[in-house]
């Protein structure tokens, strides 16, 4: 079935056994429906109890009277290669291969664009975007509702180059917005700074609800996509058809022409607010480390110009710490790890899996092939090139081609049959880390100079090469599984 919007992904998804359900309960989209789904299907780094299940989608919101909203279409990577086509443990080289074929997004007419069906100005009477977008709050501590897949798209107000990134958005009030930017994360924080300092506003779209190919690729970081790489591009190869955009109502730019929801708006220049000055609980909203990410005192305000919409739209969201993050966050990184490992030593690295516990950054799973005795060594290699690249990334465990990546189970075991902490274990202290880790902070060890400055380390659970012999698996008789249990 052909998916290139969140509908046809919803019906694929209803085809197919467990991956979507429903329900006409009224839920309270404070705390409530987050609170449900964390049982139904969140996994991830969410609190325990928790599993990974079926995306749910609610249909009657309290305080949104016809609203819809749906969470946990990503949350499975086995669901995650339904939707992209693609057996799960090859989700890497897919998107791999997307960025290296690229195909360019087109711009179509207006009166083709479904997101323009139903169109709200700012200026018109009664005008809440708090009212038109059933955002959730995930927990009662957080800041507020939160726009947690918005789709952002901008453009360099110098080179006019466009860009797409998903950030977490706080509604402030009827026609303003909050936006965390991470500073030299995100090359739509770099757009905003250019315009800033020409004491610009920066004219910015927020698509919600679509093709999940779409939310996969827009995760993808430097140095595999660049400043000045689209993106939207590598979502086009993925389907082997460019992604449809389309000219925003009120703004100088684009959005996703067959998006649920398009907030069309402005990033001011020169004003900031303190996150949670709704709230004053100190806390944003729960973040894929699994704790609730701090407030920031002073965050860039945009301001809304008007909402268009589908008939009928659908809100999509997720929660933060989930494995919807973990699918996210976590193939396009093992992609640029392949893509880099491969280019420096060929056939060695045979696959990657940014795992669940690492909330898709903060862990890798490498799977390397040792050939022949002079491999010995390069394995720590393929892990210090993938730390050169991603600063998020904390730890690195190296396997055999034996051990299954995605099987926790069999990497513990690897570690606890062919790894000794004095000699296997490479601790990296002092360098660049990532903030929303709370053990990544000065107070938590004396010797860390500040936040996010802090160790990584590779955990060597492959055999030595002069060894193989020594560390071979019992080998079981392979079966006609179609004989004994038919086909599956």
């Amino acid at each position: 079935m052909k998916v290139n919007d969140l509908r046809s992904a919803l019906t694929l998804l209803r085809s197919l056994d467990d991956q979507l359900i429903e329900t006409d309960i009224e839920v309270d989209p404070m705390g409530e429906l987050s609170g449900i789904y964390r049982h139904v299907g969140a996994q991830g780094t969410v609190m325990r109890p928790t599993k990974e299940g079926p995306a749910m989608m609610f249909n009657n919101i309290k305080g949104h009277p016809g609203a819809r909203v749906v969470t946990g279409i990503l949350a499975s990577r086995k669901r995650v290669g339904y939707l992209l086509d693609c057996p799960p443990e090859k989700l890497g080289f897919l998107l791999k291969d997307s960025v290296n074929n690229p195909i360019k997004p087109i711009v179509i007419p207006n009166e083709q664009a479904k997101c323009q069906e139903v169109v709200h100005y700012a200026t018109d009477e009664g005008f809440d975007i708090r009212k038109l977008v059933p955002a959730p709050t995930n927990t009662l501590e957080d800041a507020g509702p939160y726009i947690t897949l918005g789709m952002c798209y901008a453009s360099n107000p110098e080179t006019k180059e466009s860009d797409v990134t998903i950030h977490r958005m706080c509604f402030q009030s009827k026609d303003e917005i909050y936006i965390f930017l991470q500073l030299g994360a995100r090359h739509i924080g770099y757009f905003r700074e250019l315009a800033e300092a020409k004491g610009e506003a920066l004219p910015i779209s927020i698509s919600i609800g679509f093709d999940p190919a779409i939310e996969i690729a827009s995760c993808f970081e430097a140095p595999t996509t660049p400043l000045g790489y689209d993106e939207l591009q590598a979502a086009g190869a993925i389907r082997k058809a460019p992604v449809e955009l389309v000219q925003c109502l009120t703004i100088k730019e684009k959005a996703i022409a067959n998006a649920e929801y398009v907030i069309e708006s402005e990033i001011l220049p020169n004003r900031r607010i303190r996150e949670d000055i709704n709230s004053d609980t100190g806390k944003a909203m729960p973040e894929f480390p699994g704790y609730c990410g701090p407030a920031n005192p002073s965050l860039p305000i945009i301001k809304v110009k008007a909402v268009t919409t589908r008939k009928n739209p659908i809100m999509q969201t997720c929660i933060g710490p989930s494995e919807e993050h973990v699918s996210m966050a976590g193939i396009p990184t093992e992609a640029s790890i392949l893509t880099m490992v491969e280019k420096a030593m060929p056939n060695k690295l045979q696959n990657v899996y940014c795992a669940s516990c690492g909330g898709g950054k903060y862990v890798a799973i490498m799977q390397f092939k040792k050939s022949v005795p002079s491999d010995e060594g390069r394995q720590r290699q393929a892990a210090l090139l993938a730390f050169s690249a991603f600063a998020e990334l904390k730890h690195v465990f190296l396997v055999d081609e034996d051990v299954d990546p995605f099987d926790i189970s069999d990497v513990m075991w690897a570690m606890t049959t062919r790894f000794q902490a004095d000699i296997d274990m490479i601790p990296i202290p002092g360098v660049q880390c990532h903030p929303l880790d709370p053990s990544n902070q000065p107070q938590y060890a004396y010797n860390i100079r500040g936040v996010g400055i802090a160790c990584k380390a590779i955990f060597d659970c492959t055999v030595p090469f002069d060894q193989k012999d020594r560390f071979q698996r019992a080998k079981f008789m392979d079966i006609d599984m179609e004989k004994w249990f038919g086909k599956q």
